[in-house]
């Protein structure tokens, strides 16, 4: 079972609300990081991007493929997780803490209640 704290897309990605109400973290699931096999590889948007919810804002390559990183919720990128420049591996290792993406401005926090719980995230995966 992922995590309960936070909410999820179909497209295998996390959202945990920040201390700041209007700030989320993001990232992979555990379930998509095992599809994807040894993470090699992590591109993500600059600090000051502005993305969109369903679209494109990164990618993570692995042993097996290359794989698209889809904005959960539209806002701005407020910071990136620089480690995974250094240690893409982190994504496999955890990746529900070290392993974050990036943290997003949201632009309406009430999408993020519109995304599944960890019970339905489970439910798709099973």
């Amino acid at each position: 079972m992922p995590p309960d704290d936070r909410r999820y897309t179909d497209q295998h990605e996390w959202v945990l609300r920040t201390e700041n109400p209007e700030r989320v973290r993001v990232g992979i699931t555990a379930y998509a990081a095992e599809q994807l096999g040894d993470v090699v590889y992590v591109s993500l948007p600059e600090v000051g991007q502005v993305v969109s919810a369903e679209d494109t804002f990164g990618e993570v390559e692995s042993t097996k493929s290359v794989s698209d990183l889809f904005a959960p919720v539209s806002g701005t990128v407020a910071a990136r997780n620089d480690e995974l420049d250094a240690a893409p591996e982190t994504v496999n290792d955890d990746p529900y803490g070290a392993g974050w993406m990036v943290e997003i401005v949201v632009d309406d926090a009430a999408a993020i209640d519109a995304l599944m719980d960890a019970e339905a995230y489970a439910a798709q995966t099973a």
